[in-house]
């Protein structure tokens, strides 16, 4: 059987879907190849698991080139960092050379040529270019990760949770990144499944008030510079301070009560069962 190549296969700080996928796959018996950057402990994980592990970088035609070959299907998601635009343009050439019929992306909800971030253009302009490469691209627009708050939640002493979202009531999207994970891998399973070019993936909506309380902490609103100032050192990263800081700032203002926001479909139906919700991911998830 033709493998299926998972990028972000060894995992990060935005919610590792590529892990979760691998080992998901894996485990219905489709082989695994895994793109990773870096050939450290995650990548002797996946190994453990039976991926074969490929080490590069993505943005790399000619490493990107060399990973797809002979693939069934392509799992693309990229980190909170510099190079998005960079790494779909080679997918997507390498995708439409070697004849791929299904890629499955990882966007944002609010992904658009209007979007209020650049992280946000950036997906925009991430799917065009795989939508014009003709390789059956499914887009998952994903709402904010359950890991990633609670990444956030678990700092500072764990005692709040700090961000520049204004009042508790600020109403709040979110996904599990497994959730995500488990609608690509019947997508990528099946490459055949009728699907929409777009899946909007949200699995629970709530206040950020009830989101800090369920994940054991108290919700305090943070100055957004002096977060963004956090964020940098936090995340390592310019390019992830300025886009959550940003996202935040949205939410701040968008306030509660917006109906914006609703549990999509999609998840069940592509996924197989209900949407984890935060209150079921925060009992399950290893203390801290």
């Amino acid at each position: 059987m033709e493998p299926v190549l998972v990028t972000g296969a060894a995992g990060g700080r935005q919610g590792s879907t590529g892990r979760h996928l691998t080992a998901q796959l894996l485990g219905r018996g489709i082989p695994v190849r895994a793109l990773v950057h870096t050939d450290d402990g995650r990548a002797t994980v996946l190994r453990a698991l039976g991926a074969q592990v490929v080490v590069g970088d993505l943005r790399d035609i000619a490493v990107t080139r060399a990973a797809v070959a002979g693939v069934r299907g392509i799992y693309f998601t990229y980190p909170v960092i510099d190079g998005l635009v960079d790494a779909a343009g080679a997918l997507a050439v390498a995708a439409r050379e070697a004849g791929v019929r299904r890629v499955v992306s990882v966007s944002q909800l609010a992904a658009g040529a209007e979007a209020l971030t650049p992280r946000m253009r950036q997906h925009y302009v991430a799917e065009q270019i795989l939508d014009w490469a003709d390789v059956g691209a499914v887009h998952l627009r994903a709402a904010v990760f359950h890991e990633n708050l609670a990444l956030i939640a678990d700092t500072g002493g764990g005692a709040a949770l700090s961000l520049p979202m204004g009042p508790a009531q600020t109403e709040l999207p979110l996904v599990a990144a497994t959730d995500v994970a488990r609608v690509a891998a019947a997508l990528l399973a099946d490459p055949e499944l009728a699907a929409e070019p777009v899946l909007l993936l949200t699995g629970d909506v709530m206040t950020i008030g009830d989101a800090a309380r369920t994940l054991g902490r108290t919700y305090r609103d943070a100055d957004p510079h002096a977060w963004h100032q956090w964020a940098l050192e936090f995340y390592g990263s310019a390019h992830a301070a300025d886009h959550l800081t940003k996202l935040w700032e949205i939410f701040r203002l968008l306030g509660e009560g917006t109906g914006l926001y609703q549990v999509t479909p999609s998840i069940e139906k592509y996924g197989g069962h209900p949407p984890i919700t935060l209150g079921e991911f925060a009992i399950h998830r290893p203390a801290h």
